[in-house]
């Protein structure tokens, strides 16, 4: 355990807010569920030849620089012997849910904000009066009995969890005891904070703004000039004063987004069948919207040209709808906003949110202008579709915009996630 100032932990004051980060959560899975891979390089993702990228590698791999979002062909050239599965996302939900149940046996107010990793509050004397430290370390030993790993960040506030998480890896436990955040966050580069993607990063350089201790002693009227209403915001929690509350993450009924992306093995240049490609995706967000009980009325189209370069448009409708007969043509009318002819396309993406808009209609059985008994016939055609697919396997009915990509898009394990 590595614990930052002194005193007694177990006279905690104020808040104590956690942060669980499973290790190599996907691989660890995998050597737990296979244990001739432990102690070997293990990659789960999808293969190089049909441009898959890397879900999580083992420490093991991860000694040869393999690391999460590297494309595969990568992966391979730098760790040839490495053992590859593609994954098993309901195991590995199965496997979370386990652990999200130990932090529930601690306190009510746990925040999963993914699969692997989950905000937890053990305030002492809000449900306990236990010493934070050792309600963590109790945490680390329920969850190695399950077969896996954690490392814990444990602090004042949901910006030091996150940081002090990622300290010591695996199995380590970071304690950031109250009065000494300013002092933990001051040398870190600014990169450590959560929120300050690579472009923030560059322009906080060019103020001469390095480390997190720089960034909490700029004038906050520049701040705010350079990055808008967050630039002081970035300032407070790099003093480590950042005030925040951990809150149950949202049921699963009350996702805020649902969406699908496909990564095809070549490129797409043809417009017909990029526009198939957005409809197929749209067809997979239709089914997963009816089996979640949500319409929503925020259509959302993401492009992605190459490894690098990406865009998203929007478009809002008239009245909530779960039909990709209805937002998957929207989303083709989103093409005009982000692609041209010449340009290749590597990915789309089709997301539907806006499911709780107070001012959205009820959800309609037909698209505006179709008639009513057209639009009806329609959505019981989509969910017969369902069933059927449900009862006998995906492959059982196809459209021909789903067959026209069969076998055409990169096999790396769908994450399942509610937004891109």
């Amino acid at each position: 355990m590595s614990r930052t100032g002194t005193g007694d932990a177990l006279a905690w004051r104020g808040p104590a807010v956690g942060l669980l980060d499973l290790d190599a959560f996907f691989a660890s899975v995998e050597q737990l569920d296979h244990p001739e891979w432990r102690g070997r390089p293990v990659i789960v993702g999808g293969s190089a030849e049909r441009r898959g990228v890397v879900s999580t590698a083992s420490y093991e791999a991860r000694r040869f620089g393999v690391h999460s979002a590297m494309p595969s062909a990568t992966a391979r050239r730098l760790c040839p012997d490495a053992i590859w599965t593609q994954g098993n996302y309901a195991r590995y939900r199965e496997m979370s849910d386990r652990v999200m149940a130990v932090l529930d046996a601690e306190t009510p107010l746990v925040e999963q904000v993914s699969i692997d990793e989950a905000f937890f509050d053990v305030t002492p004397g809000r449900f306990s009066r236990e010493s934070p430290v050792e309600i963590c370390r109790r945490v680390q030993r329920r969850v190695a009995e399950l077969g896996v790993t954690c490392s814990i960040g444990i602090g004042v506030n949901k910006t030091v969890a996150k940081i002090a998480s990622e300290r010591e890896k695996p199995c380590g436990l970071t304690v950031v005891l109250p009065g000494t955040e300013r002092a933990f966050l001051a040398p870190l580069p600014v990169g450590a904070m959560s929120g300050v993607g690579p472009a923030t990063e560059r322009r906080l350089k060019a103020l001469g703004v390095r480390t997190l201790g720089e960034l909490s002693r700029v004038d906050p009227g520049l701040l705010e000039r350079t990055f808008g209403v967050l630039g002081p915001r970035m300032a407070e929690r790099a003093a480590g004063l950042e005030r925040s509350q951990v809150a149950e993450a949202a049921a699963p009924d009350e996702a805020k987004s649902v969406s699908n992306e496909r990564t095809f093995e070549r490129d797409l240049l043809d417009e017909d069948e990029i526009r198939a490609a957005v409809r197929h995706v749209a067809s997979v967000v239709g089914r997963r919207l009816r089996r979640k009980g949500l319409a929503g009325r925020t259509v959302t189209l993401k492009v992605k040209y190459d490894a690098t370069r990406s865009r998203t448009a929007q478009h809002q409708l008239g009245a909530r709808t779960d039909d990709e007969r209805v937002f998957g043509e929207v989303a083709v009318g989103l093409l005009d906003e982000l692609w041209q002819p010449g340009d290749h396309v590597r990915l789309v993406g089709v997301g539907v949110s806006g499911f709780d808009d107070a001012t959205a209609e009820q959800l309609s059985l037909f698209s505006e202008g179709t008639p009513a008994a057209r639009g009806r016939d329609l959505a019981a055609l989509s969910r017969v579709t369902d069933e059927l697919r449900d009862r006998f396997g995906d492959d059982a009915v196809g459209y021909g915009r789903d067959l026209r990509f069969r076998g055409r898009t990169s096999d790396t394990m769908p994450m399942n996630k509610d937004d891109f």
